[in-house]
């Protein structure tokens, strides 16, 4: 194999890992939620550094496909969840 080849396959390696530690490594909360809104539902899991975080993000996620527009995201955000179970990794 040429050494470029090596390098660069270290390169993008490394990347990976300092992406990894950067997001999911300091991500001690996780939380799954399912949100209901206009007659749909839908589940999302997300991981946070603090359980505020972790349960922040899965209710982005979670109303993500239910709504369209800022108005709709914003009334969305202020449901409260249908579901909502969070655990410490």
């Amino acid at each position: 194999m040429k050494r470029s080849t090596l390098l660069t396959l270290g390169a993008i390696g490394a990347v990976l890992a300092l992406f990894y530690f950067l997001t999911a490594a300091r991500a001690t909360e996780e939380c799954t939620m399912c949100m209901e809104f206009q007659g749909r539902t839908n589940c999302a899991t997300a991981s946070g550094p603090t359980r505020d975080e972790a349960r922040e993000g899965a209710q982005t996620t979670a109303c993500g496909p239910l709504v369209q527009g800022m108005n709709e995201t914003i009334a969305c955000g202020n449901t409260p969840p249908k579901t909502l179970q969070c655990r410490t990794r």
